[in-house]
C-alpha cells in the first residue's frame, strides 16, 4: 500500500511540475518579427538572455500590431512588442496596458511613394485620391499615416488605407499599383529603395526626421502587457527587463556585421549587404537602456489626439502607460 502511495504522489507531484512548467512559459507576440524595429526581440532569444533569467520565452509573430494586441487581449500572450503608442489607444477603449521596456526613441518608419509617382506626390497633402499602404487597419502605421495626412489638411475620405503588411506583400502591392504610397519599416523599405521602386517621403527612422513629421520623439518599439500581469508578475517582468536591457547594451557595443551574423538567414531577404547597410542606419533609433524618453508619451498623445476622437475625448494618464521601475532596476 506504502508503494502504492509512494507511485501515486510521484505521479501527483510530476503532473503539477508539468502544469507549472507549462504555466512559467512567456508567450511574447511580435508585429513582425523580421523587422529590424523590433530586432531585439529575436536577438534576445539568440543571444541567451532569456535562458540566463531563467525564462521560458515563446516568440511568436504577427504581420501587423494591432493582430498582436488582439492576441494579448484574447490573453493568448502576456506581452506584446509592439508599439507603445497601443498603450494609449487601448486606454481610451477602457483597457490598461504599459510599456515595460522602451526599445526605440522614434518609429523606425519610413512613408514611401512609388518611383513612378515621385513627382506628383510631393507631400502628403498630395495623398488626395490615393490609397496608401499600412501593415494592418489599428496599427501604428495607420495611427502614423493618418496624423501626416490630417496635418497636411485632409480628411479621412480624401484617401484610402489598406492593409498590405511588410516584406515581399508591400512590395507587391506597391508594384502592382494597388497602393502608391505606404509607410514600412526595414529591412522592407532598404529593399525597395536600393531597387529604385520607391523614394521616400517622410524619414520617420530618424530623431531629426520624426521631429520635424511629428514635433517631437515619438518612442514606439517597446514591450507592453497588461498592468495586471505587470502588477501579478513582477518577478518574470524583472527578469524580461534585464534581459532586454542587456541585448539593447549589446547593440550598442557590437556592430552591425556583428549583429546580422546572429540573426536568422530568411532575415536578409536574400541579401545581407543590405540588411547590414539598414541595421547600421537603424541602430542609432534604439534607446540603451530600456527607458521612456521624457517627452515622449505626450507627443504621442498629441498625434493620436488629432484624427482619434476617443483619445481626444478621454482622460488619459499617461503615468498608466509605461513604467520606467523594472528598467531602472536592470540598470542597477
Amino acid at each position: 500500500m506504502n508503494t502504492i502511495k509512494r507511485i501515486a504522489a510521484l505521479a501527483i507531484t510530476a503532473f503539477v511540475a508539468m502544469d507549472a512548467h507549462a504555466a512559467d512559459k512567456i508567450r511574447i507576440m511580435v508585429g513582425g518579427i523580421n523587422k529590424i524595429i523590433y530586432l531585439p526581440a529575436e536577438l534576445t532569444q539568440r543571444l541567451g538572455y532569456f535562458k540566463d533569467e531563467g525564462l521560458d520565452v515563446e516568440l511568436m509573430s504577427e504581420p501587423a500590431g494591432v493582430n498582436a494586441e488582439n492576441e494579448m487581449l484574447a490573453g493568448a500572450v502576456q506581452g506584446v512588442v509592439g508599439f507603445y503608442d497601443h498603450t494609449i489607444d487601448l486606454q481610451s477603449k477602457g483597457k490598461a496596458a504599459e510599456s515595460v521596456v522602451q526599445f526605440a526613441k522614434v518609429p523606425g518608419e519610413a512613408e514611401l511613394v512609388s518611383a513612378k509617382l515621385a513627382g506628383s506626390i510631393k507631400s502628403p497633402a498630395d495623398f488626395r485620391g490615393h490609397t496608401l499602404g499600412v501593415t494592418g487597419l489599428g496599427s501604428s502605421t495607420d495611427f502614423l499615416t493618418q496624423y501626416m495626412a490630417a496635418k497636411a489638411g485632409l480628411k479621412q475620405g480624401d484617401y484610402s488605407l489598406l492593409p498590405v503588411g511588410a516584406g515581399n506583400t508591400f512590395i507587391a502591392a506597391m508594384q502592382q499599383d494597388r497602393i502608391q504610397a505606404g509607410m514600412t519599416s526595414d529591412p522592407t523599405a532598404a529593399r525597395m529603395l536600393g531597387t529604385g521602386q520607391a523614394k521616400v517621403l517622410v524619414d520617420l527612422r530618424t530623431e531629426q526626421g520624426s521631429r520635424a513629421a511629428l514635433g517631437g520623439l515619438y518612442p514606439a518599439a517597446s514591450l507592453y502587457m497588461p498592468n495586471a500581469w505587470v502588477d501579478a508578475h513582477q518577478a518574470e517582468v524583472a527578469k524580461l527587463a534585464r534581459a532586454f536591457v542587456r541585448t539593447l547594451q549589446y547593440m550598442h557595443s557590437h556592430t552591425a556585421e556583428q549583429i546580422a551574423d546572429l540573426m536568422p538567414r530568411d532575415y536578409y531577404g536574400g541579401d545581407k549587404a543590405l540588411y547590414i547597410q539598414a541595421l547600421k542606419a537603424s541602430l542609432p533609433m534604439f534607446t540603451a537602456d530600456g527607458r521612456m524618453p521624457a517627452d515622449g508619451p505626450q507627443t504621442v498623445l498629441k498625434v493620436l489626439s488629432t484624427f482619434k476622437p476617443g483619445v481626444r475625448n478621454a482622460h488619459i494618464d499617461l503615468s498608466k502607460t509605461y513604467t520606467t521601475r523594472f528598467v531602472e532596476a536592470a540598470a542597477k
